[in-house]
């Protein structure tokens, strides 16, 4: 709620007795600078981390505390510390960055992978007009890793659980297509074939049998198996031993757009692949 302001008061006249001077109270203290609430012995830890992350192939203390400007006595002092917490290693009195860095980098690195299919999916979106879904198969499940949508294009929600319908939905199938024999034989086993919608494959035989058919590079579509009124499609993506998909959907009215969709996202994801392929695994 916006507070009003109130209007001035109306001037007085002034009084015919001498006035009295206001009392006087000393000045606050002035507010503290910015710097100051930063904490130093954290900035200095900092630019020891950046020094050494620098050095490939290690640096003693000395050659650390005089490229940062810090004094030995505290040079020590840090590196012990940030030793003891991880984020360095020393060996023959080199030091060297630890395993905690190591995972913060790890983590930005994936952070930005991860942006990178991100961003790819939003830009298909918009281009072709559909949905667009980032799947893989990992450690012997369906991983549905990003979905792009829009409220004008909304993604097909997840009613019964991706990873247990695999046969059902062309992410899946797509996936499965993927794997040899024996890997999909095991994924039925642990999830068997069942009736989604009345389009559903009805055994594990037949979906089999479907799988076998099915042309490696060649977009894998269904049209009702897994919700009703929705068809996919799905496209292979193989980069060394992880099985990718990139898949669309559409209402079943626009049934006919379908393939040429999915054809379309096959030529823009066969464009990006090699800036994305270090980004598949994310």
């Amino acid at each position: 709620m916006q507070e009003r302001a109130t209007a001035a008061s109306a001037p007085r006249a002034p009084s015919q007795r001498t006035a009295h001077p206001a009392p006087t109270h000393p000045a606050p203290p002035a507010a503290p600078a910015q710097s100051a609430t930063l904490i130093g012995s954290v900035q200095r830890a900092m630019r020891l981390l950046e020094c050494v992350a620098g050095h490939e192939h290690g640096a003693p203390a000395k050659q650390l505390a005089r490229e940062t400007g810090l004094a030995l006595p505290t040079a020590y002092h840090l590196l012990r510390t940030l030793v003891h917490e991880g984020y360095l290693h020393r060996d023959k009195g080199l030091f060297f960055l630890g395993e905690a860095a190591a995972r913060l980098s790890s983590s930005g690195a994936e952070q930005k992978r991860r942006s990178v299919i991100v961003d790819a999916l939003a830009h298909w979106r918009d281009a072709i007009g559909v949905p667009v879904y980032y799947a893989l198969y990992r450690d012997g499940e369906i991983d549905l890793r990003c979905v792009s949508d829009t409220p004008g294009n909304p993604a097909v929600e997840e009613w019964a659980d991706f990873r247990e319908t695999a046969h059902a939905h062309a992410i899946g199938q797509c996936l499965l297509s993927q794997l040899d024999d024996d890997a999909r034989r095991d994924h039925l086993d642990r999830y068997p074939v069942q009736s989604i919608t009345p389009y559903t494959v009805r055994d594990n035989h037949t979906m089999l049998r479907r799988l076998e058919r099915m042309r490696r590079m060649e977009p894998v579509t269904e049209r009702q198996e897994y919700a009703l009124g929705t068809v996919c499609a799905a496209i292979p993506i193989t980069v060394g031993t992880t099985a990718a998909t990139m898949a669309i959907s559409l209402p079943s009215h626009q049934a006919d757009r379908l393939l040429s969709a999915a054809q379309q996202l096959q030529s823009e994801v066969g464009r990006l692949l090699g800036s994305l392929a270090i980004s598949i695994s994310i």
